[in-house]
């Protein structure tokens, strides 16, 4: 499929063309112009998938418990997108790891679609357009789509805005349990992991964050309560366990009335897609009149940065005409 154009490629991945699919998800990691319409095209087709974000710090054992659920879900007969978020390489921006070093074991299942994405920059353990992938993945009908972040330590927060289920993975030997409520961590867990339990302190760690959680959570009869379990990837084991621990969860999402959160994330979700756009298109109108003029005038030293800013805010016919995209014909 040679055709490149955005709503095309959007009509073939919703018909089931990965190849449609893989050059969508590189437009979209890309951020070009179109990436708010090809969205918003195939946004009616998302909804169906259960998403499973993996987090955890580095050295944790993330991408084999990753594979190992991977392969009970298709055991199970549900197709599997993963979302693979990687460092960024320092030379190309791109992820530094790739999808056959990471899964080889599912390279060349059909009912799996792997895609690894760098962080860019991003300082949440997921990259901005990990949301927009999963929901790729979610319209081109995978059933589960799993979503591990880099492993960047105490600042891996973002997954739980995109997850619906998170799974938190530590290891005996991270350090103290308490490094696991500095970051944060204790909050965003819907199921804790402690892997390579087959080293020692791994049941004083679980016993230790069962305690951690029986403080700091609500004990009501319809509130979750965030099991705390053992695996060793390597050796697969306990990872069948925890794919059921994820389905009840699932289940008791599905139980729970909407909540105010979902509402909240909508409502600051807009408000990041227009953050997004407003600053693309300032870039873009960076080299044209009249926003050229004025930032060459702070350039030359005839006005200052805050003047400027106030004097573009403050004309709307400027705004408005800068702001106008010029993409629209394109998408």
């Amino acid at each position: 499929m040679r055709n490149r154009d955005p709503e095309q490629l959007s009509a073939a991945m919703l018909k089931g063309d990965r190849i449609a699919l893989a050059r969508l998800i590189t437009l979209v990691e890309n951020r070009n112009s179109g990436t708010a319409a090809i969205m918003s095209r195939i946004y009616p087709s998302c909804g169906r998938a259960y998403t499973l974000g993996i987090t955890g710090p580095p050295g944790a054992g993330k991408s084999t418990l990753t594979s190992c659920l991977v392969q009970h879900l298709r055991e199970r007969g549900l197709t599997v997108g993963v979302v693979a978020i990687d460092p960024s390489s320092p030379f190309s921006g791109g992820a530094v790891l790739g999808d056959r070093i990471r899964m080889q074991k599912h390279f060349l299942d059909e009912g799996v679609f792997i895609r690894s994405l760098s962080t860019r920059g991003s300082h949440g353990g997921l990259a901005r357009s990990g949301r927009d992938v999963v929901r790729l993945l979610d319209a081109f009908g995978k059933d589960v789509v799993v979503i591990e972040t880099v492993g960047v330590g105490q600042t891996e927060l973002d997954i739980m805005e995109v997850a619906d289920s998170v799974v938190v993975v530590l290891v005996p030997e991270s350090g103290d349990t308490v490094q696991v409520m500095k970051a944060g961590l204790l909050e965003i867990a819907d199921i804790f992991v402690v892997n390579k339990a087959d080293r020692d302190g791994a049941v004083r760690m679980r016993t230790e964050l069962e305690m951690m959680l029986s403080l700091s959570h609500d004990s009501g009869e319809d509130s979750w309560q965030v099991p705390v379990m053992l695996t060793q990837a390597a050796a697969g084991k306990g990872t069948k366990e925890l794919i059921d621990a994820c389905w009840k969860h699932r289940e008791h999402l599905a139980s729970q009335p909407r909540s105010d959160l979902r509402a909240q994330r909508l409502k600051a979700e807009v408000m990041e897609i227009c953050e997004e756009e407003v600053m693309r298109r300032l870039r873009d109108g960076a080299g044209r009149a009249p926003m050229a003029g004025l930032l060459e005038g702070v350039v030359r030293g005839s006005a200052d940065p805050y003047r400027a800013a106030l004097e573009l805010l403050g004309n709307s016919a400027m705004l408005a005409d800068i702001l106008a995209d010029s993409s629209n014909g394109q998408s």
